[in-house]
């Protein structure tokens, strides 16, 4: 399938072109950057010097439509809403890594956004990108909206306990450790080394966007709405994301029955492995483990004291939490495996 990038400059763009470079089933011929165009896509992405001779276009629909089957959209949050509806009306399958379609109700867009979505009909429409949940209204989607980086690693480790309704759905607390990658290749005071080097910083500790596709997803899961207390902080890492999640139970489980919960939930999904050892020294999730691969690795620990639950779950923020779920919703819109692309171990030491 002929592929485009738009926003192709960025991280979540270099590492969708990372993958797609040496995909089996895809040929890229376009990647748009408005900033860098005629530009060699090596001097922006140093990692491609010999891999690639592609160049920065400008955005041109009619290029874009001529040359392309299938576009992935790796913009700010806001810019894809009055994109993407003219790649569709082209007759092209896309699939976008923005927030702008992944909630279902447009007012939620005023809520967490603070804008009113222009195409609300879309809404309805687009496939949320999880592939995990949405894999089969995937084949025939065509406007697939990737999740977001924390909200992915949360719903994952959460997924399984909602659908056997085995927690208190009103009192989920979950604090998520995430990578400077995840602001972007922006440059801002926030992110200048002097300030972010050796630091653990809370930012949005309450009202976080990311709540919104957490709560929708999850609660379409069960009978009663789901709802979740979320803070994030940003460490001192380049990727990789930890979301450790606190839940209490609403019936005795002993650690076997945790473990059959999470088993049945996923088998066969070949990008979750549970993650729960007695020695060594990962014996829980860690974001170092994951880097560089689309596995999500859960785990859990029993706090009898308070009846709780303690999940944790770790990604790389720009492989499972953007590109390389981008690239296997993309496989499972192909209908072919969905490893395709992404069959890399991760990365150790990092």
């Amino acid at each position: 399938m002929r592929v485009g990038i738009i926003g192709g400059s960025g991280y979540v763009g270099g590492e969708l072109l990372r993958l797609l470079l040496s995909h089996s089933h895809a040929e890229v011929t376009t990647v748009v950057s408005r900033k860098h165009a005629g530009e060699f896509v090596f001097l922006v992405h140093p990692n491609f010097r010999g891999a690639t001779n592609l160049k920065f276009v400008p955005l041109d629909f009619n290029h874009i439509a001529e040359n392309c089957d299938l576009v992935f959209t790796a913009m700010p949050h806001g810019a894809s809403m009055s994109l993407v509806p003219k790649l569709l009306e082209a007759g092209l399958k896309v699939i976008d890594m923005s927030a702008d379609f992944r909630l279902k109700n447009p007012d939620d867009y005023i809520n967490w956004y603070g804008w009113k979505h222009l195409h609300p009909d879309l809404l309805k429409e687009a496939v949320y990108g999880l592939p995990e949940l949405h894999r089969q209204e995937m084949k025939n989607a065509r406007l697939i909206a990737c999740a977001g980086c924390m909200a992915a690693a949360t719903i994952l480790g959460l997924a399984p306990l909602v659908e056997a309704d085995v927690i208190e759905k009103d009192r989920v607390v979950v604090d998520t450790k995430i990578g400077s990658s995840g602001a972007g290749s922006k440059p801002s005071p926030a992110s200048h080394h002097a300030e972010k080097f050796g630091g653990v910083r809370p930012y949005k500790p309450v009202g976080h966007r990311h709540i919104a596709e957490i709560e929708q997803e999850l609660s379409l899961l069960t009978d009663k709405p789901v709802t979740i207390s979320f803070s994030p902080h940003s460490v001192n890492m380049a990727r990789g994301i930890l979301s450790t999640i606190h839940v209490f139970l609403t019936k005795s489980l002993a650690v076997r029955d945790v473990w059959k919960i999470y088993r049945s939930r996923y088998q066969g999904d070949p990008f979750i492995r549970l993650v729960r050892y007695q020695k060594g020294l990962y014996r829980f999730p860690d974001p170092k483990v994951v880097i560089g691969s689309n596995f999500c690795d859960i785990g859990f620990e029993l706090d009898s004291h308070v009846n709780r639950l303690v999940v944790m779950s770790a990604i790389d923020n720009l492989m499972k939490g953007a590109s390389g779920h981008g690239v296997q919703c993309f496989n499972a819109v192909l209908g072919v495996d969905e490893r395709a692309g992404l069959d890399s171990i991760g990365f150790h030491p990092v």
